[in-house]
Order: C-alpha cells, then sequence, then structure tokens
C-alpha cells in the first residue's frame, strides 16, 4: 500500500497580540518531504520516522508533503495558511494514488479566514482521495473537534496525557487503524459527544488522572477501537471550542454514541472538581518559602504553549522585591535582551530593560542590573518523547542573586536542561520558575514533589466563564452556565 504523510501543526490563541507567519513556521523545523529522513529531533521528525518505520516494517511505501510546526499564537495568515495547505494537495493529487493517509495535526489551528484548517484540509483530501481512502490524523488534545473534521476522517486520535507524553503511541495507533481500515479489516465509524464544557485538565492529578486510565479499559471492550478527550483550548474562540469526547467503533454507531455519551457524562459529573484553583503570585512564594524541598513553581498564564507572549516579568518583579536568592526563572522571551548581553559578553554587568514588549499581557517591563553568565546562539532544551525544541539565541544572566534565561526563539520550558544546559546549577536553588502551564511536571516533577502552578498576570487565564467569546456557537457551558446538560435535577 502507499501512505501520504503531511501536517501543519500549530495551536491558535485568538486573543494573542500578534498572527502567525512563515516565520513562526520555519524557526521551529519546516520539512518538506524529508522528515522521516532527517537527523533532526523535532517532534514532527520523530513520528515521520516512526511512520516510515512501521510502513516499512509491513512493506508499504511513503510519500512525504510537508510537515510544519509553529509555536502557537496568533490566527496565522491566511495567504500563509493557503500555500502551505494547496502544496499539500497538489503534492496528493500529482504522487497518488493513496490507500492511506496519515496527519499530525494541532487540532486548534484557525487563520485568519478560516476557523477549522484541520478540517477544510481534511475535506480537501477526502475530495480528491474519494471515499476508500483511510484518512486518520493524530491531534493535540488541546483541539476543537468539528463536524468537517469528523465527517470526512476515517479516523481522529487525540493524545490521552496532559503533558502530551504519547504522542509516539497514539501515532502507532492510528498508523495501525488506517491500516487496518485500508485492508478492510475494520470500519471504522465515529461519534462524538458535547460535554459543554471549557476548562484545562492536567491528567497529573485526580481525578483526571483516573479518568485517563479508564479510557484504556473502554478500549478493551469489544468493537471499540479507539477513544479520545478533546480537551478542547479555551483560548481558541470559533464555533466548536469546548471539550467533547470522540469514540470509534467497527461499525457500529450505536455502540460509539453509547460510549462516547458514557465518558462526558462521566467527565462532566466531576467537572467541578476539575476546575483550576491556583495560589497568587504572594502565596505561591510563600509556600515555595517554607518548603522543606526545591520548588518548582509555573508561571501559567505566560505560557507560550498556549500562545502568550512569554514576556511578562510580574512574577520575577515580585521575587526580587522580597529579596529572593538561591532561585532560576526561566524563559523570558526577549529577543532585544538577548541580543544586548550576547554583544555585551560573558562577565559584562550592564542595565537591561526586560520583558514587557509584546502586548498588554506583557506587563510592564523590568529595569535591572543583570550580569552575563553564559551565551549559546543556538541553545536547544529537551522536549516531549525524546525531541529537541529550539530556543534560539540564549542567554544566562545574573540579576541579584536570581539566575534568569532570556530566549529569542519563543517556546515553554520543558525540561530541567533550558537551564542546566547553560549551566545554572538547579541543585542549589530553593526555587525554579518555568513558563509553563502543565508541560514542565514531565521533566521537573521526578525533581521534587514542590510543585505550585501559580496564577499570574497574562494572555492565558483560567477564569473560563469570562473568556470574551464572539464567535463560540453555544454561551450556555460549564463554568458559566453551572449544569448545562441539566443533570444535576
Amino acid at each position: 500500500m502507499r501512505i501520504f504523510v503531511a501536517g501543519i501543526i500549530t495551536e491558535t490563541n485568538t486573543f494573542a497580540p500578534w498572527p502567525t507567519g512563515r516565520r513562526g513556521f520555519e524557526e521551529h523545523g519546516f520539512f518538506r518531504g524529508d522528515a522521516g529522513t532527517s537527523a533532526s529531533g523535532a517532534e514532527t521528525a520523530l513520528i515521520a520516522r516512526l511512520w516510515r518505520e512501521l510502513a516499512a516494517r509491513d512493506g508499504h511505501e511513503v510519500v512525504e508533503s510537508i510537515l510544519a510546526f509553529a509555536q502557537p499564537s496568533g490566527p496565522t495568515i491566511q495567504a500563509v495558511y493557503e500555500a502551505y495547505r494547496d502544496e499539500i494537495l497538489a503534492d496528493f493529487q500529482s504522487k497518488g494514488p493513496f490507500d492511506i493517509v496519515l496527519l499530525f495535526l494541532h487540532g486548534a489551528m484557525v487563520s485568519t479566514e478560516c476557523d477549522d484548517c484541520e478540517g477544510d484540509l481534511i475535506a480537501r483530501l477526502r475530495a480528491i482521495a474519494g471515499p476508500k481512502t483511510a484518512i486518520g490524523a493524530v491531534l493535540d488534545l488541546h483541539c476543537h473537534l468539528t463536524g468537517a473534521m469528523l465527517q470526512n476522517a476515517t479516523a481522529l486520535i487525540t493524545v490521552k496525557e496532559y503533558p502530551h507524553i504519547d504522542f509516539p503511541e497514539r501515532s502507532r495507533e492510528l498508523y495501525d487503524l488506517c491500516r487496518r481500515a485500508a485492508k478492510g479489516e475494520i470500519k471504522p465509524v465515529s461519534m462524538l459527544f458535547d460535554c459543554r464544557m471549557i476548562g484545562f485538565y492536567p491528567t497529573t492529578s485526580e481525578p483526571m488522572r483516573g479518568l485517563t486510565d479508564w479510557l484504556f479499559e473502554v478500549e478493551k471492550r469489544e468493537r471499540v477501537l479507539s477513544v479520545s478527550f478533546g480537551h478542547g483550548f479555551p483560548w481558541g474562540d470559533t464555533p466548536d471550542t469546548g471539550s467533547r469526547v470522540i469514540a470509534i467503533t467497527d461499525n457500529d454507531p450505536a455502540l460509539a454514541r453509547a460510549v462516547a455519551e458514557e465518558i462526558g457524562l462521566k467527565i462532566y459529573a466531576v467537572r467541578e472538581t476539575l476546575l483550576p484553583r491556583y495560589r497568587n503570585i504572594e502565596k505561591a512564594l510563600l509556600a515555595a518559602r517554607e518548603s522543606n524541598a526545591m520548588a518548582v513553581l509555573a508561571d501559567t498564564a505566560d505560557n507560550a504553549g498556549g500562545g502568550a507572549p512569554s514576556d511578562n516579568v510580574s512574577l520575577l518583579d515580585a521575587m526580587l522585591q522580597q529579596g529572593t536568592r538561591d532561585a532560576a526563572f526561566g524563559a523570558i522571551w526577549d529577543p532585544i535582551a538577548a541580543e544586548t548581553c550576547a554583544e555585551a559578553g560573558v562577565g559584562t554587568k550592564l542595565r537591561l530593560r526586560l520583558g514587557g514588549k509584546a502586548g498588554a499581557a506583557s506587563g510592564t517591563p523590568l529595569d535591572v542590573v543583570a550580569t552575563v553568565k553564559a551565551v549559546k546562539p543556538k541553545f536547544d532544551q529537551g522536549g516531549l518523547s525524546g525531541s529537541r525544541v529550539a530556543m534560539g539565541l540564549t542567554v544566562w544572566v545574573d540579576i541579584e542573586g536570581i539566575d534568569v534565561v532570556i530566549n529569542s526563539t519563543r517556546t515553554q520550558v520543558f525540561c530541567p536542561d533550558a537551564f542546566t544546559g547553560l549551566g545554572i546549577d538547579l541543585s542549589t536553588k530553593r526555587i525554579v520558575v518555568v513558563k509553563s502551564s502543565q508541560h514542565y511536571q514531565a521533566g521537573f516533577g521526578p525533581l521534587t514533589e514542590t510543585i505550585i502552578p501559580v496564577a499570574t498576570p497574562g494572555a492565558i487565564q483560567m477564569n473560563f466563564a469570562e473568556i470574551d467569546y464572539k464567535k463560540k456557537r453555544d454561551l450556555d457551558y460549564f463554568p458559566r452556565v453551572a449544569d448545562p446538560l441539566g443533570k444535576d435535577k
């Protein structure tokens, strides 16, 4: 069989202050037909290699098109999206026919003129392929599961874990399901259940941990092929924003509908418990000082992984005002400050205006005196599933006893080597602050049991009832409405 592989991957925060353009995709690794044969550590390349390995094992041919990832930010410029989409479609048509299409997508990509880029791409591929080709997509669980996606795909599978440590496993699952469908061994049927919820559901703690484990048990049932809980992306204003469940069965729509509803209602039943409740900055720093172990604090609202600028320095300012020492803070996205420090050189002590540059969510800049400790022109850190994540020109500066990481390629912090790779010794720190909402837990969780998500100012606020949606189809959702499904009566 012949397999076509492609993907345009970004998570769109429609409230972000700037659009996503070509540079956003190119700076994190843009592949045109060679992701699976490259030596790159980008996650797109890792998944493409996995699909190539599985296809080679089974004697199938793989043809790759574009695979590109952009750090989350505002809507993708329409001309950029259309150029990438149309190149994929041209490759698909000119190099076909294909038995299987495997797509690596996010599921929450919005362009300046399209609220459902993934649904648009899948529908256009289906129109070219016809009904027989198996078309599957592996998605981030922070996706908008839409009718266009569901109607035109043979299978949609989201990762189950947050942090997303299971992209390889889910990609393998998608390959196997599409292979079996293409061979006629199964006939996947998908059904969707809308939980009428908007929220934020880390899978490292209860009750989401137990619910996630239960999903794997549900998949062991007869005729159930796959189940996915699409958490949704609250900061993307689209008609389909929200938490939804997909169940895929082998030619049994009634079972798929029943399973999707069963899962959705079980999640809905614990909706109050799932609401995030974070300490404010003052209480978080107090808890960190009282801890007997190193405390890892998460600057949750200024997370580049959710489309925030990652240049809000409010938490760092509070630490400096309290005279905090033996601490590390990163990574602040400030290309101007990074260039200034790099030009000054290691050992230089200089005045620096740090952060507060990108927009309203960036807050006020911080005027400091910094000493340059290290400069790395092309730095990277460990990502999820063994990937590597570019941080660009990155510097380590000392600001009144706090080791601060400043980078030029916007990204959240995933792993300790975002600090240690520059020479910062985390074993000597009482407090480590990371700009991330949840993915940091995979890398920093093994270092300490004292992990404190902080309710910081920034672009990713957790008050879901007050998000100013303009396009969302139905505003009767939890927590805006206490019981939108009427199950508490």
